[in-house]
């Protein structure tokens, strides 16, 4: 049964809590046993999934919903990722979707009475050459024509920020970027705090729920084979990163994707120094530093195809070659651990989330690296398209279709590096 009541955080619960030693908090969500029937079902219960079941119940009323999951919440890419979030993209299309997203962000913390600990410390993005310096400023005007903050900095303004920094390299460093609103946020806590406000909404959320099966009757869904037994509903939402093509094939059609490793370290924990993200795209590697004092460091992706979540020492040691070079104070810093998460990558490095040709069955997958950054707009999108069954303006160019008809939308480098 559903517990009467979402409790509320707030200073006043927290020092009412304290005074019986904490033991009476309330669940942050239910395990509850999957009913027959649900009016919609979002397979996976990462950031994205739990975003879309949030924003049906909350904007669109839909309260028979389901989440299943074949692990356990946010443990996919969700927990496998950099928790950068930004939205200077550089065509229009990814621009203000991801503007969107990013005003979510901005008010997401008090939307979910959860703490997800956006932090606006900006994103930087350096500029190694004259042709770098071209796209950073054409970047930068396109921002400020969309509405999104954005500047250019001189080599002096960089150091300003980053005293430490290391701009004579073997690729000196020119100027960069900076979007001042962009920053990071901790990815359990959005996961957690989405899978609270839904659950409050009535969701249901069906961990340890893998989807075996896609069934199907005159072109259309009509419920899913799950590890937990058969699930009847109309709607389906396969909203599974990685293994999104996967999915698709039990459904009998296939996804434009390929998947990626994408590895990604931290160090031990250090005094704060690092006061923003800064990536560069020459050199391939971005550095921020996280709230617990571990510098946070990943790269490109492996070039090989897969579903494997080790990754390869090449790309380790280039991103710390790299690190190391721009700044060489971390030199004797060590590793504390390394991981790698599985992105799926589109031709045109933008997501499709729309219908598929299955009636009742909706996609949203293709993020590549930038699927955190997108978490709020892209469930917010995606409730939409499954409540109207049509897209919203914000992701009608994302659709499937445009692989067929050529209208793709090439953001390949165009924000200086994918992630």
């Amino acid at each position: 049964m559903k517990e009467p009541g979402m409790q509320k955080f707030s200073i006043w619960s927290l020092l009412r809590n304290a005074a019986s030693y904490h033991e009476g908090w309330q669940r942050q969500w239910r395990s509850p046993e999957p009913q027959r029937e649900y009016d919609a079902v979002v397979v996976g219960g990462g950031g994205h999934g739990l975003a879309t079941a949030y924003y049906l119940a909350k904007e669109h009323g839909l309260r028979n919903i389901a989440v299943v999951e074949r692990g356990w919440l946010g443990g996919g890419n969700t927990a496998r990722n950099t928790t950068i979030v930004r939205s200077n993209y550089l065509w229009d299309e990814a621009t203000h979707l991801y503007e969107k997203s990013m005003k979510l962000w901005e008010g997401l913390s008090q939307d979910l009475n959860y703490n997800v600990m956006f932090s606006q410390r900006g994103v930087m993005n350096l500029g190694h050459t004259l042709q770098d310096m071209r796209e950073i400023e054409r970047r930068v005007t396109a921002n400020r024509l969309n509405g999104v903050d954005a500047e250019v900095l001189s080599p002096q303004q960089i150091r300003e920020i980053l005293p430490f920094i290391n701009l004579n390299t073997r690729y000196p460093v020119l100027g960069a970027s900076l979007q001042r609103r962009a920053g990071v946020a901790r990815h359990d806590a959005v996961a957690w705090g989405f899978a609270r406000g839904a659950d409050a909404l009535g969701v249901d959320i069906l961990q340890n729920c893998e989807v075996t099966g896609i069934r199907r009757e005159g072109g259309a869904v009509v419920g899913l084979d799950t590890a937990r037994g058969f699930i009847k509903t109309k709607k389906v939402a396969i909203v599974a990163a990685g293994h999104s093509s996967v999915l698709a094939s039990l459904a009998g059609f296939r996804l434009p994707l390929e998947s990626h490793p994408l590895q990604a370290l931290v160090s031990e924990p250090m005094k704060p120094i690092f006061p923003t993200v800064v990536m560069s795209n020459a050199i391939h590697a971005y550095i921020s530093q996280s709230d617990k004092g571990d510098l946070v460091i990943g790269a490109g992706i492996d070039h090989y195809t897969g579903y494997g979540q080790r990754g390869s020492f090449p790309i380790i040691e280039g991103t710390l070659q790299a690190i190391v070079e721009l700044f060489p104070l971390f030199s004797r810093v060590r590793m504390n651990r390394q991981w790698g998460g599985i992105v799926d990558v589109s031709p045109d490095a933008c997501p499709i989330i729309g219908l598929t040709p299955v009636k009742g069955l909706y996609i949203n997958c293709g993020w590549g690296t930038g699927g955190f950054k997108a978490t709020p707009g892209s469930g917010w999108v995606m409730a939409h398209t499954l409540a109207q069954d049509r897209p919203h303006r914000l992701n009608e160019a994302f659709t499937l279709d445009r692989f067929y008809n050529g209208h793709l939308i090439d953001e390949h480098g165009a924000a200086a590096v994918a992630h």
